[in-house]
C-alpha cells in the first residue's frame, strides 16, 4: 500500500498513512486522463459567440433594382454578405463545447492522477486545519509550516469550512476544493494536493467502489 506523510497544521509530522491501494496505486491511464482535462477545458467555453446570416438581418425583403438591363451586376438583396450592413457567411453562432464523458472515465482519470501524485511525493495529509475567523495570513502560516509558501497547492477540505474557505481563497497560489469535487485538471495544475484527513475517506469511498 503507497504511504504518505500526515502532519499537523504546525507542520509536525504525525506519523505514515497507509492509503487505498485501489485508488491511489493505480495503474495510470494518460490517455483518459487527457481526454478527461480536454473535456473539462472544453466545457469551461462559453459559446455564445453569435452573428447574423442573410436571413436574420433586418431589411433587403425588396430586389435592390431590376434583373435585366441596368448594366450592373444582379442582386437579390442589399443584405447579401457581399453588401456593407449584409449577413456574415459561415459566421459563429451559440453552441455547446461539452464532451460527453462516462463516469468510469472520470473515476479513472482521478484515480491517475492520485497515483501519480503520491508517487511524485506531490501528496500529504493534515489531520485538521481548525481556524477560530477568517484569516489569510493563518494560512499562509500553515503553508509555511508545511514549507509549501511558494507552491500552488489545492487544498481539499471534507465539508465546507468558511474560515478556511474565506482565509485561502485571497492567496494567490491556493485553491480550496470540496472531497466530492476534486477533479483531474485541478489537481494537475496545482504542484501539490493537500488532504485533511477526513477528506481522504470520503474520496476513498467513492472512487474504491
Amino acid at each position: 500500500m503507497p504511504q504518505v506523510a500526515k502532519f499537523n497544521q504546525s507542520g509536525k509530522e504525525l506519523e505514515k498513512v497507509e492509503l487505498n491501494d485501489s485508488v491511489f496505486n493505480d495503474k495510470i491511464n494518460k490517455h483518459v486522463v487527457h481526454q478527461v482535462v480536454n473535456a473539462q477545458l472544453a466545457a469551461r467555453r462559453g459559446g455564445n459567440a453569435s452573428t447574423k446570416t442573410r436571413g436574420n438581418v433586418r431589411g433587403g425583403g425588396r430586389k435592390p433594382w431590376r434583373q435585366k438591363g441596368t448594366g450592373r451586376a444582379r442582386h437579390g438583396s442589399i443584405r447579401s454578405p457581399l453588401w456593407v450592413g449584409g449577413g456574415i457567411t459561415f459566421g459563429p453562432s451559440p453552441r455547446s463545447y461539452d464532451k460527453k464523458l462516462t463516469k468510469k472515465m472520470r473515476r479513472l482519470a482521478l484515480r491517475s492522477v492520485l497515483t501519480d501524485k503520491v508517487e511524485r511525493d506531490e501528496l500529504i495529509l493534515v489531520d485538521k486545519i481548525e481556524l477560530d475567523q477568517p484569516k489569510t495570513k493563518a494560512v499562509i502560516n500553515i503553508l509555511a509550516d508545511l514549507n509549501l509558501e511558494d507552491k500552488k497547492v489545492v487544498l481539499v477540505m471534507p465539508e465546507k469550512d468558511e474560515n478556511l474557505y474565506l482565509s485561502a481563497r485571497n492567496i494567490p497560489n491556493v485553491k480550496t476544493l470540496l472531497a466530492g469535487s476534486i477533479n483531474a485538471y485541478d489537481l494537475l495544475d496545482n504542484e501539490m494536493v493537500v488532504f485533511i484527513e477526513e477528506a481522504v475517506k470520503m474520496v476513498e469511498e467513492v472512487l474504491g467502489e
